[in-house]
Parts: structure tokens; sequence; C-alpha cells
């Protein structure tokens, strides 16, 4: 990633020196508290490879949400760089649980996650479920899951990420929310929180520590507003992979340096 920001918007890697007074690229190993700015970074660099191609609408997958606004003009670079490093050392602090990814339906998951006392924490597409909470809980469901010939496996993550255990994150950047500067968005910015264009942005980003990601229902929501190509701008592919698994006839496609390989 880092080479890419490197390269792109070399600006944003001084942004971390002066905001972090570190490069968060040599840390991310760290947990999610070094992760989660370079991250940041990583797809606002990805979105300057669009130039001027204009979109009609933006959504954003968790984290990616404060990048997508920031791509939209809802706040500052700097200040959503100060917000996404304040929400991944909170999350880094409740540490503790786990989570799951689980090949089926979300009612399918759903079911597991009320037999285990789980939570639904992403729904990620129509084959794709997410579960977070107590990590013995997770292990057991993960196992019974297995039984069942349901695929299902462990996550590599430091805590129960979009579940009421990210709760004691929430006034701390509620407070750092209501300290910025918020403008109308350009294009209607999709929350994962609701599948709906963000309409209170600091009150959604809050509810999304807790909530779950509502991603499948985020890309149906677009593609019934419309929506027909999307591209991906942050680092990796895996939420093309997710528009293609969720809907049929679209476009979806990594934005990339490189030209596609056919």
């Amino acid at each position: 990633m880092r080479s890419v920001v490197e390269r792109l918007r070399p600006d944003l890697l001084e942004l971390c020196q002066e905001e972090l007074r570190l490069d968060p690229f040599e840390h991310v190993a760290d947990g999610t508290h070094m992760a989660q700015p370079a991250i940041y970074c990583a797809s606002l660099a990805g979105w300057s490879l669009l130039g001027d191609t204009s979109v009609d609408m933006m959504a954003g997958h968790s984290l990616g949400e404060f990048a997508a606004l920031v791509a939209a003009g809802a706040m500052s670079e700097r200040d959503g760089l100060r917000l996404v490093a304040l929400r991944g050392k909170l999350m880094h602090r409740a540490t503790g649980g786990g989570m799951m990814a689980v090949g089926a339906s979300v009612d399918h998951a759903t079911e597991l996650a009320e037999r285990f006392g789980l939570t639904l924490a992403n729904d990620n597409s129509p084959e794709q479920v997410v579960l977070s909470g107590d990590a013995e809980a997770v292990d057991a469901a993960c196992n019974r899951a297995k039984v069942e010939g349901v695929r299902a496996a462990r996550l590599r993550v430091s805590g129960a990420f979009h579940s009421p255990a990210m709760g004691t994150a929430a006034p701390e950047l509620q407070a750092a929310l209501d300290k910025i500067d918020l403008d109308e968005t350009r294009v209607p910015v999709y929350s994962g929180v609701t599948a709906a264009p963000f309409d209170d942005a600091r009150a959604r980003l809050v509810e999304g520590l807790t909530s779950p990601v509502r991603w499948r229902e985020t890309v149906l929501a677009m593609h019934d507003r419309g929506a027909t190509r999307f591209l991906e701008v942050g680092p990796g592919r895996v939420l093309t992979g997710l528009v293609r698994k969720t809907l049929d006839g679209v476009e979806a496609e990594v934005v990339s340096e490189e030209p596609a390989r056919a």
C-alpha cells in the first residue's frame, strides 16, 4: 500500500507525519490502530486515479465510509485522518472477542449467530456474512458450521468489531465528530448502517462502530438508484468480488495503475 500512496499522494504521507508523528504503513501489523490510517490513505490515493471521471454516488465499507465522505467533499482530508486515527485507537483499545466469516445467506448466518450469542457484523453478499462476538463462542460457532457443511473461517482480527463490544469507543468518537465541520456531499454517499444516503453523518459514523455493515443491501440500493458500473478505489479487490456476487449484469472493477488483465 505504501508504494502506491508514495507515488500518487506523497502529501498524505506528510500529513500522517504531521498528525500521527509516524508512518502508519511501517506499523500496519501492530493492529487496527495503525491499519486504519494506512487504509484510509491508500483509499484516497486510489481515488486520485479517477481524475476527472464523474461518479453519481459513492459508498464505503466500514472504515471506507470516511474516505468516501472526504472524496465527496463532506470533510477535509486532515479531519478524516484525525477521525480515522482516533477510531482505530479506540477500537484497538476495545480488544477481545473475535469474528468469523460464514459462506451462507444472511438468514442462515443469523440463525447460527443466535444459537451462539454472536452478532451479525457484516452482511457482505448473498454468499458471505461475518459474525462477531466472544472469542470462544466464535470458535464454537465456526466448528458447528463446518459440521453442518457450511463454509466458515475465523478471521485474523483483534476484536469483536461491529458489535456491542465496540460501544466504549462511541462517546469519544462522537465528541471528535462534533468538533469538525461537515459539508453537504457533492454526490450521495451511502451509509452501511442504513443502506441509504447519509442523512446525519455524525450519528451514522458513530453507530457504525456497533452496527452491522449492510453492504449487500447498500449495493442493491445503489443499483436500484441506477448504478450499473461499480469502481473500487481502496486497496485490494474484495468489494469488487462482493458486488459481482450480489448483482448480475453489472460492471465491477478495481481502479488500478496497471491495465486490467483478461
